[in-house]
């Protein structure tokens, strides 16, 4: 992208500026000099002219038959099939991970998009019999109305992909808040959905900060469920900011994830698991592996092998397919990976490898860090028990099976975990008595597909799932339906029929 090209938001099917003629710059995190494109910087007026929007289409895309709202998904499922290459290097320049991540990143979007156009077909309600003759009952879901959509950086296609495909299913429309960091990859999905023919009104996409488009967002009466994807901090302002009116939340927050290695563990795995679970997209997952507690029994060789392999790991531009990883989404998100290194050293865990900003040559003008690993780190060190959000791994020894579950639960997270044995019974221990939302055996804390429910326990959600047939029960609500053709007033419970 060689000239700077202003984008808008897209309200009512239109590309409109933002009512406060305020503008934010889109810059690349591996080369801050290449501007990719200014967006606007709305606030409130923009948000109720989206709600508006959103509010007025509602009033028949609702009445679309589901299966012919599924046919317009299965088209953006198509396009952006089409278009994928394209997408992820604008992805890659504008958040920085890696070309083969956010080709991964689109095919998330086009697999979330076929499966929930399969799901126009297949929203099941139950028939069940009735206690009372010449009586039918059934239930069947019924959409919500406006949905907010406040979703990060990180997977800046995959997650929006998530919220939107399976509100626009059950027939709800939609306010839409990317990530101030990645606005461009927001406006190609809007795109896509454009074209694919969803009605005018039914997507709406609003680009600024959370003071001026969030909060107003999130306080609005007339949207009926926020869907959140970002920090506990602010997943608990959202909680409170929709407590008043009961209005529906769904929070997808944080994680302190961890892979236990046992001692019959395939080590050369669970080096590769660990690596590709703690420095893919430079540790910016809310599934990152965080923590890699070992048995102490491997715990020399295990650490030696992972050490050698975050060493060689090649940073730099995400475009450049020998690279392994890339920059720190922003300075403030790099600031945060230094600050935490620098509380690592002084709590008194071991410095392994890493540890650094990189600055010099192709750095110096990006946003890098070095792969960094701690080692004997205690479980309740800082390190160990808060997100970090960046390339920092802390390497937790353990005596035992039992020990490491227990290390494992000790944080206030519960999103994702791991054990690599080559044990059966510790595999269906671990996985019986680890309390997270999602758990892998022999493979790392990231992977997730979108055929199973995603989301956490503890402080990482507030019980909702996304993903899967989950997801419908965040956007729609259950109907229970009665039907009496008996002609006779029956009263439930009191009615008896003996004979």
């Amino acid at each position: 992208m060689t000239d700077t090209r202003v984008f808008h938001n897209f309200i009512n099917g239109e590309w409109v500026e933002a009512k406060s003629n305020k503008t934010f710059e889109n810059r690349n995190p591996a080369d801050t000099r290449e501007v990719l494109g200014v967006f606007q910087k709305s606030c409130e007026e923009d948000v109720k002219l989206a709600i508006g929007s959103a509010k007025e289409a509602y009033k028949k895309w609702r009445l679309v038959p589901a299966p012919k709202r599924a046919e317009i998904i299965f088209r953006v499922a198509e396009i952006l099939a089409k278009k994928k290459e394209n997408f992820a290097r604008q992805m890659t320049a504008e958040m920085g991970k890696i070309l083969k991540e956010t080709r991964g990143d689109i095919q998330e979007a086009i697999d979330m998009s076929y499966y929930m156009a399969g799901e126009g077909r297949r929203q099941f309600g139950q028939t069940t019999p009735s206690e009372l003759p010449d009586k039918f009952m059934m239930s069947v879901r019924q959409p919500l109305g406006v949905c907010a959509m406040i979703t990060p950086w990180n997977f800046p296609m995959a997650i929006p992909s998530w919220k939107l495909m399976p509100a626009l299913v059950c027939g709800n429309t939609v306010v839409f808040k990317p990530a101030t960091d990645t606005p461009l990859s927001a406006v190609n999905l809007v795109r896509v959905c454009d074209e694919a023919g969803v009605p005018e009104g039914v997507i709406n996409l609003v680009t600024g900060s959370g003071s001026g488009v969030g909060e107003p967002l999130m306080r609005s009466e007339d949207v009926k469920v926020v869907s959140f994807t970002g920090s506990t901090f602010v997943g608990r302002k959202v909680s409170q900011a929709c407590a008043p009116d009961f209005r529906h939340v769904h929070l997808e927050m944080g994680g302190k994830n961890a892979i236990m290695v046992a001692d019959d563990a395939n080590l050369e795995l669970a080096v590769e698991g660990a690596l590709w679970g703690g420095f893919g997209t430079t540790g910016q997952r809310c599934t990152a592996t965080s923590r890699v507690i070992v048995d102490k029994k491997v715990l020399k060789e295990f650490t030696q092998k992972f050490v050698n392999r975050a060493k060689a790991l090649k940073i730099g531009n995400g475009l450049d397919p020998d690279v392994e990883m890339g920059p720190s989404i922003n300075e403030a998100q790099l600031d945060t990976v230094m600050k935490y290194v620098k509380i690592g050293i002084e709590e008194g865990a071991e410095l392994l490898c890493g540890g650094k900003r990189l600055t010099s040559g192709p750095y110096q003008f990006g946003f890098f860090h070095e792969p960094t690993i701690f080692g004997n780190v205690d479980p309740q060190m800082r390190i160990a028990q808060e997100e970090i959000f960046g390339p920092v791994v802390s390497v937790i020894p353990c005596d035992s099976l039992e020990q490491a579950i227990e290390i494992c639960n000790g944080t206030i997270y519960g999103l994702s975990a791991s054990i690599y044995t080559s044990s059966v019974k510790k595999a269906f221990t671990a996985m019986r008595d680890t309390y997270t939302g999602i758990f892998y055996v022999n493979a790392p804390t990231i992977g997730a597909e979108v055929h199973l429910p995603f989301g956490g326990t503890n402080q990482t959600g507030n019980g909702h799932r996304e993903a899967g047939i989950a997801a419908l029960d965040v956007f729609s609500e259950w109907k229970a339906i009665y039907i009496d053709f008996s002609e006779k007033l029956q009263k439930a419970q009191i009615d008896q029929i003996l004979e």
